[in-house]
């Protein structure tokens, strides 16, 4: 019993034994291989011969992740440079600006193609106009409808100055430069004025996130309705008002009756008013009902009120006014208090208007 006892107590300790005898043969056969806790992994000059394998790199076995870093080797820079300060880069600047101070600017050569050439591509100007896209503007030139200075353009690639050239499109005007054109539909009540010192309801209030300063175009009585333009086109302005170019506008009266049948021709003929004779292009009847008539009155002349002064000085105070064109710009179906802006061929044709 005691020796079947010792055998299997000598058994457990032949095993572990086994452990140690094969320990102390591969030290002694060969050098014994470090185990993960006593590898080191100092690399560069002086590294241990139990560092990693230069085939397996930086992520060697337990160490951390990225692996050990690299030595800094001699003449290499070890921090990021200190950012200059405030005062030197201004002593910099200074010091630039007293070496150049004397000399002329240098013109770089022009290399590119079509440099030497100056203004604006003439489907870019068109562009920006608002003829639609590029491709679109040359199809246009294609077509002969485009024009500059009276003479039409035949080939692409033509440049402009738009400060200079005239441009047209089917024979109106373009507008080449950041103008802007607007038609308002003016309610009653609304005073003919950008800013109001009384704080009434004006012209302006219905374009205050415009960039552009705009200005009105002529003025309209404070209860008419109807048609005013505005925009920042000066001579246009200008030329619109003037009576040498008699740029006509239409206006619808509601007046009470009966009214004669030679009340157009006392308007054409002219009516004595307190600053002159005043006189009508146009009169029409539009629509009776009863004794209620909608007249239409065209006259170019510009004089205020003078339309409620004819019509008043004949015997029919106007009851309501409304401007229904001014110039070839109707009113249409534009709603009361709407701003629209005004299209290419309309803009033309306001400059044709007064031969601009």
């Amino acid at each position: 019993m005691r020796s079947s006892g010792s055998g299997r107590n000598s058994g457990r300790g032949n095993h572990r034994g086994a452990g140690n005898n094969r320990d102390e043969r591969q030290g002694q056969g060969r050098p014994r291989k470090p185990r993960p806790e006593e590898r080191r992994y100092d690399v560069g000059p002086g590294a241990s011969q139990d560092g990693p394998k230069s085939g397996r790199g930086g992520t060697a076995r337990g160490g951390a992740k990225g692996g050990p870093k690299k030595a800094q080797q001699p003449g290499q820079r070890g921090r990021t440079a200190p950012a200059r300060s405030r005062e030197y880069e201004a002593r910099a600047e200074e010091r630039n600006r007293e070496r150049y101070a004397g000399k002329k600017d240098v013109k770089l050569p022009k290399t590119f193609p079509g440099a030497e050439q100056e203004g604006e591509r003439l489907q870019k100007v068109l562009a920006r106009a608002g003829y639609g896209s590029r491709r679109a503007c040359e199809e246009l030139i294609d077509q002969a409808r485009v024009e500059i200075n009276g003479e039409i353009v035949t080939e692409q690639g033509r440049r402009v100055d738009p400060e200079k050239d005239e441009v047209k499109v089917d024979g109106l005007t373009v507008a080449t430069q950041s103008y802007q054109f607007f038609s308002l539909n003016k309610p009653a009540g609304v005073v003919s004025t950008m800013e109001d010192p009384e704080g009434r309801q004006c012209l302006g209030d219905y374009v205050t996130n415009r960039e552009t300063r705009l200005f009105h175009v002529g003025r309209l009585d404070t209860e008419t309705e109807g048609v005013i333009l505005l925009t920042n086109h000066g001579e246009l302005a200008h030329r619109l008002t003037h009576p040498k170019y008699g740029v006509k506008k239409t206006y619808l009266a509601h007046i009470v009756g009966p009214i004669p049948r030679d009340l157009g021709k006392q308007l054409k003929d002219g009516i004595q008013l307190e600053d002159g004779y005043a006189r009508a292009d146009h009169f029409r009847v539009v629509e009776q009902t009863g004794k209620n008539y909608l007249v239409e009155v065209t006259l170019h002349e510009g004089r205020k009120h003078i339309v409620r002064r004819m019509l008043a000085e004949a015997g029919f105070p106007v009851d309501r006014l409304v401007r229904t064109a001014f110039g070839p710009i109707t009113l249409g179906d534009q709603k009361s208090g709407w701003l629209r802006r005004l299209s290419n061929t309309e803009v033309g044709m306001l400059m044709q208007e007064v031969d601009l």
